[in-house]
């Protein structure tokens, strides 16, 4: 890969213009799953112009990485100047995030993966089909969370419901994949069903449960209420980028053997009367969602067809709950890597980088 020279003048030598034109990027995390989707997002985006960092933790070192063909260097991020960086991805660990993400933010525009600063009220927390508006208090550099892939495809799909009716209440049971966890949680399931499959009993090294042909009703650690980590972060994200901090929003998150993109079963009960014709229509108007007809023809909406599509949330099995008035059951799938993390990702980067064209 052809790589710009870096600028001597450093970061503040370089114009906000020139920086939009060309901006120079560090993806920290670069071997991981979401780092190497965030690559091939500003491959097709054509938002890698400038020079690009490619840069890890040291414990996450050595995997062999490429871009268009070529081998890349991945660098310990300990060592980084982030004055050479316009955009810093960070999409590794969370205490990666805590240690080099809020220096970074000093030089450049940090867009964090990482659970790290999602609770704190002076980090926005962008949805980029939800809340880009919010990006609007973000200055010539700073810190910006991503929210969790689970609460980017919930809150994606209730934004222009609530625009329509007003939300009252949210139930939603999330379907996890297992690549939520990381590369080393694929390679276990793979290597769990292959060991069951010929017979043989198998564990997988990243889990403490079965999770080849098995469904595991919990994501993350319980609290002293029993709620999981991964049900308070998906209620507290979702009121967050919709702007509805008063919201009911009752999760159950469940882990199930997929690999790639979440599945959330939603129902909804609205402030004002919504037929679910109605629903799909602003649905199918609004930023980043597909609603999948199953009386057309179409398929069903699963995982399997996220992985085709992955730059959109998909909806589907749209319908009137018959046990109560104002209320609606439907069906959401997302591939939760590429299009809620790293389409996510490069979103916030290039509403940043037109913005200071």
């Amino acid at each position: 890969m052809r790589r710009r020279r870096l600028d001597d003048a450093g970061h503040h030598g370089r114009s906000l213009k020139s920086a939009a034109l060309a901006p120079r990027i560090a993806l920290i995390g670069a071997g991981s799953l979401i780092g190497e989707a965030i690559l091939a997002e500003l491959r097709l985006r054509k938002l890698a112009g400038g020079a690009l960092h490619a840069l890890d933790d040291a414990r996450d070192l050595g995997r062999p990485l490429e871009i268009d063909g070529e081998p890349v260097a991945v660098r310990d991020v300990a060592g980084f100047d982030f004055s050479q960086a316009d955009i810093a991805f960070f999409c590794s660990r969370s205490a990666v995030s805590q240690t080099y993400a809020q220096a970074a933010a000093a030089h450049a525009w940090v867009i964090d993966g990482s659970s790290a600063f999602r609770g704190r009220l002076d980090v926005p927390l962008i949805a980029a089909d939800v809340n880009p508006d919010a990006l609007r208090e973000v200055g010539a550099h700073g810190l910006i969370a991503l929210p969790g892939s689970a609460s980017v495809a919930l809150a994606t799909v209730l934004a222009p419901l609530h625009a329509l009716a007003g939300l009252e209440r949210v139930e939603v049971a999330t379907y996890h994949a297992v690549s939520g966890s990381g590369r080393k949680a694929v390679a276990g399931l793979a290597a769990e069903a292959a060991q069951l499959l010929s017979g043989r009993p198998g564990r997988s090294a990243s889990s403490v449960r079965q999770m080849a042909f098995n469904v595991v009703p919990l994501v993350d650690t319980l609290d002293a209420d029993g709620v999981s980590a991964e049900e308070r972060r998906l209620q507290a994200e979702t009121r967050r980028v919709l702007g509805l901090a008063d919201l009911p929003i009752n999760a159950t998150a469940v882990r199930v053997p997929v690999f790639f993109g979440h599945g959330l079963a939603v129902h909804l009960r609205t402030a004002r009367a919504l037929t679910a014709a109605a629903a799909a229509a602003a649905l199918q108007c609004s930023s980043g969602v597909t609603v999948v007809d199953a009386q057309s023809g179409d398929p069903l909406p699963t995982p399997a067809m996220a992985a085709l599509g992955p730059d959109r949330v998909y909806v589907g099995r749209l319908r009137a709950d018959t046990s109560r008035d104002r209320s609606l059951n439907f069906w959401v799938v997302a591939d939760n890597v590429r299009k809620c993390a790293a389409h996510n990702a490069v979103s916030v980067a290039q509403i940043l980088v037109n913005r200071s064209q």
